[in-house]
C-alpha cells in the first residue's frame, strides 16, 4: 500500500514536493508524543487527511494545510509560526479550519454553531477550507469506534446534518457516500449490520444481473456505432436505507440495489443512447430525470432512467459524458484534479454561487444557531426546479413558495412583490411550487416592503434572511417600537414591570452579552427578529433577581412601623419593617406571603409572584390582610375595538364605582385596537374584580386584565 509520502512523490514535483515534505516534517515534530483515542500517534491523523486530499487531486497549499490543520489548536505553534514557515495562503487555510477552542460557550451546540459560521466565512473567500474540513471529518468518522457511544452518536448526527449535505452540495460524491454509510453505522447499527449481511449474501446474484445489463448496453452502443464505457455501481448502504424508510419497503422489495452507468463522448450521444435504451427496455413512468438540461444546484449533470426488463427486473441507468462523470465523482475538487483540461471558470463560479448566496444573508443573523438552522434548511431540502417566464431555471427547496422564488431572483423583486402567477394563473403567495412551474412575480413600486407574515411560510434561508434584513435596515424606528411592545408584554406576562427590570445597570450587563450599543438598537433587534424576546427577558429578570438583596438575617424593631402595611399580619414574626413588593403590587384580597430580606424587613408579595420561585422556604412566611383602612395603587389594561366614546364609557364605569383614577394612557396598537393603561386607588380587591366584570360586559371590550405596575 502506498504511503502518503509515496503519493507526494508520485503526484507533485520540485518546489511543490519540497513544500509538502516540509509541512509533513513540521507537523510530525509539533505533534510528537501526542496520541489519538485509538492509541496511535496523533500524527497519523493529519497524514490521513492529506492523503484523502491527494486522492481528490487537490493542490499543494490544500495538502500542506491538511498536514498543519491541527497544529495551532493542539500544539504550541502559533499563526505567526505558520505564516513564517509556509506563507499567508496556507495560514489562511489552516485558520479557516481551526476551531474556536479559545472561546468558552454555554453548550456544545453553541460552540458547533459558531464553528460552522466561521468555516463558512472562511469558505466564502476560499472554498478549499471546507474541502479540507470534509477530509478531516471523513478520517475522524473512520476512527470513531474508539470513542464513547455518546460521542459517536453526537458526532455522527452532526456529520449527517451538516457535513454530508455540504459534500453533496459541493458534488463530492465519494466523500458524501462514505460519510453517510459511516453515520448509519453508529446512528442505527442494527439496520447497518442487517444491510451489510443481507446485501453481501445476494452479492453473487446481483453481480450476475448487473453483468447481463452491462453486456446488453455494450451491444446497444456497438450497434449504434457509439464509443463509450459501461459499468455497474452498487448503491451505498445509506441510500438503500433511506429508500426502505421512505417507501416502507423491505430489502427484498428494493430492486435497484445497483445502478449502471454509461459514459459517452458528447451530450448528443447521451440523448441518443437514452432513446435506444427505451427502445430495448420499457421505461418506468416518472423515473426519467434530465439533469443535463436542468443541472442540480451542485451543477451535477446526467440522464437518469429506470427501466424494467422483459422478465420484470427493475434497474437504474445513468448516462453522462466523461466530463460530467468527473464532476459527478469529484465535484468542486475536479477544478483542481483536472485543471489542465478546464476550459473556463464559468462552471467553477456557478458551483460557488450558493456559497456567496449564504454569505449574503448570513450577516443579517446575529445568532449563530439561527444561521446553522437556516443553513440546514437549505442543505437538507431536496430541490425543485421552476422557470422564469423567459425560461431561466431557478432551483429552490421543496415546498418553496413564490416569495422564495422572488427573493431568488433579487432582493428588490422580493421586497416589491405584491402577487404571483404560476403557469399564468394568480396564486396565493404562500402556495407551494412544483417542479416545472413557470413563475411570474407581480411587483409594485409603491409597496412599502415585505410582510412580516412571510417569515411564517418561506422555505429558503436566503429569503428569510433577506426579509429580516429589510426590516433591520428600512424600518428601524418601527422595529424599535414593536420590540418595546413585545418586551413589555412578555415582562407583564411573567409578572414584572419592564421599567423595573430594564435599568441602566441591567442594560450595561446585557449589552456585554448581546453587544447592543443602545436600548433603541436592542428594541429594534427584537422587533425585526434578530434576537428573541426570551433571550433578552431571561437575562433582565436574572439581573433583577440578583439585585434584590437575599435574606440573610432578621431585623428586629421595638415598634412596628406605621404605614399601609399595618393592614398586613405576618405569621410568626413581629416588630419588623413591612413593605409591599413593586414587582407584583398586592392589594387587599390577593393571596399574599411575606419574604424576609436583608436590611429591608419583610416584603409582601402576591403568593403567585414569579420573583419568589426558587427562594428558600424558611424565609417565606404566611401573611394575611388585617384591615382595609389604607388605599393601594393598582393598574389595569384594557384592549378594545377602537370606537368613538370608548374612553368616556371607561371613565364613567370607574366613576360609578366611586373608584379614584390617578392616571390614564391610551393608544392604538398594531392590530388597530385601542389600548388603555389605567392606574386606580383601591382599598380592597373586590372593587377591582367588580370593575373588571362591568367592563367586560361591553361588546367593544376584547380583554381586561390587571397589570403589575
Amino acid at each position: 500500500m502506498k504511503t502518503v509520502l509515496d503519493k507526494i512523490y508520485e503526484n507533485y514535483a520540485d518546489n511543490d514536493r519540497e513544500l509538502l515534505l516540509s509541512a509533513y516534517r513540521y507537523s510530525e515534530m509539533m505533534h510528537e508524543g501526542q496520541k489519538r483515542a485509538s492509541g496511535e500517534p496523533y500524527f497519523t491523523h493529519p497524514c490521513a487527511v492529506a492523503e484523502i486530499l491527494i486522492d481528490l487531486g487537490m493542490d499543494t497549499p490544500s495538502v500542506a494545510a491538511a498536514f498543519l490543520h491541527d497544529v495551532i489548536e493542539d500544539t504550541s505553534a502559533t499563526g505567526e509560526d505558520i505564516r513564517a514557515h509556509f506563507g499567508e495562503e496556507i495560514l489562511t487555510l489552516v485558520d479557516g479550519v481551526t476551531k474556536l477552542d479559545k472561546i468558552r460557550y454555554a453548550s456544545h451546540e453553541e460552540e458547533d454553531a459558531e464553528n460552522f459560521r466561521k468555516i463558512f466565512v472562511a469558505m466564502a473567500n476560499d472554498v478549499r477550507v471546507i474541502i479540507i474540513k470534509l477530509a478531516d471529518r471523513l478520517h475522524n468518522m473512520r476512527s470513531l469506534n474508539f470513542l464513547s457511544n455518546e460521542r459517536q452518536q453526537r458526532i455522527s448526527k452532526e456529520t449527517l446534518e451538516i457535513f454530508t449535505p455540504l459534500a453533496g452540495r459541493l458534488g463530492i460524491s465519494q466523500i458524501k457516500c462514505e460519510l453517510e454509510d459511516l453515520c448509519l453505522k453508529y446512528l442505527d447499527p442494527e439496520s447497518y449490520e442487517y444491510l451489510v449481511t443481507n446485501i453481501h449474501q445476494k452479492l453473487a446474484e446481483r453481480r450476475s444481473f448487473v453483468d447481463f445489463v452491462v453486456n446488453e448496453l455494450k451491444k446497444i452502443l456497438a450497434e449504434g456505432g457509439i464509443k463509450g464505457e459501461v459499468f455497474g455501481r452498487p448503491k451505498h448502504f445509506y441510500s438503500i436505507y433511506k429508500k426502505m424508510k421512505k417507501q416502507e419497503k423491505s430489502l427484498d422489495q428494493i430492486y435497484d440495489l445497483s445502478a449502471v452507468r454509461v459514459i459517452v463522448a458528447t451530450t448528443e450521444e447521451c440523448y441518443e443512447v437514452l432513446g435506444k435504451i427505451h427502445k430495448q427496455w420499457k421505461p418506468v413512468p416518472g423515473r426519467i430525470k434530465d439533469y443535463i438540461a436542468t443541472p442540480k444546484r451542485n451543477m451535477y449533470q446526467s440522464l437518469h432512467t429506470t427501466v424494467v426488463t422483459n422478465f420484470g427486473q427493475f434497474f437504474e441507468i445513468q448516462i453522462r459524458t466523461q466530463e460530467m462523470h468527473k464532476m459527478a465523482e469529484f465535484g468542486i475538487a475536479a477544478h483542481w484534479k483536472y485543471k489542465e483540461q478546464k476550459t473556463s471558470e464559468t462552471g467553477f463560479d456557478q458551483r460557488l454561487s450558493w456559497i456567496r448566496d449564504v454569505m449574503d444573508w448570513q450577516g443579517s443573523l446575529n445568532d449563530s444557531k439561527e444561521f446553522v438552522d437556516s443553513l440546514k434548511n437549505d442543505l437538507y431540502s431536496n430541490e425543485l426546479l421552476v422557470f422564469t417566464p423567459h425560461g431561466k431555471v431557478i432551483s429552490l427547496p421543496l415546498e418553496a413558495t413564490p416569495v422564495d422564488f422572488a427573493y431568488a431572483i433579487h432582493s428588490e423583486v422580493g421586497n416589491k412583490c405584491v402577487g404571483a402567477k404560476v403557469n399564468s394563473r394568480i396564486v396565493a403567495l404562500n402556495s407551494a411550487l412544483h417542479t416545472g412551474d413557470v413563475v411570474e412575480i407581480l411587483t409594485s413600486p409603491t409597496t412599502k416592503g415585505p410582510s412580516w407574515d412571510w417569515l411564517k411560510f418561506v422555505k429558503s434561508g436566503s429569503a428569510r434572511a433577506k426579509i429580516r434584513t429589510f426590516f433591520k435596515r428600512e424600518m428601524k424606528e418601527e422595529n424599535a417600537k414593536t420590540g418595546r411592545v413585545m418586551l413589555e408584554a412578555e415582562a407583564k406576562r411573567r409578572g414584572y414591570n419592564l421599567a423595573d427590570i430594564l435599568t441602566e445597570e441591567s442594560f450595561n450587563k446585557l449589552s456585554q452579552k448581546l453587544v447592543f450599543s443602545s436600548v433603541n438598537e436592542m428594541m429594534a433587534s427584537i422587533g425585526y427578529g434578530a434576537v428573541s424576546v426570551n433571550q433578552v427577558i431571561f437575562k433582565l429578570i436574572d439581573y433583577y433577581k440578583k439585585e434584590i438583596p437575599k435574606p440573610q438575617e432578621l431585623l428586629s424593631s421595638d415598634k412596628l412601623k406605621h404605614s399601609p402595611a399595618t393592614t398586613v399580619a405576618i405569621k410568626g414574626l413581629s416588630g419588623l419593617l413591612v413593605k409591599f413588593a413593586h414587582c407584583c403590587n398586592p392589594v387587599p384580597g390577593d393571596k399574599i406571603v411575606g419574604f424576609v430580606s436583608r436590611g429591608r424587613g419583610v416584603i409582601v408579595h402576591r403568593a403567585d409572584c414569579p420573583n419568589l420561585k426558587g427562594e428558600d422556604g424558611e424565609r417565606l412566611h404566611p401573611a394575611q390582610w388585617t384591615g382595609e383602612d389604607a388605599e393601594f395603587i393598582a393598574g389595569i389594561k384594557i384592549i378594545a375595538d377602537n370606537d368613538d366614546g370608548l374612553a368616556a364609557f371607561i371613565t364613567s364605569e370607574i366613576s360609578a364605582l366611586h373608584i379614584n383614577m390617578t392616571a390614564i394612557n391610551g393608544r392604538v396598537n398594531r392590530e388597530k385596537n385601542a389600548e388603555f393603561e389605567i392606574k386606580i386607588k383601591l382599598n380592597k380587591r373586590s372593587d377591582m374584580d367588580l370593575l373588571v366584570n362591568r367592563l367586560k360586559k361591553d361588546r367593544r371590550i376584547i380583554d381586561v386584565f390587571r397589570t403589575t405596575n
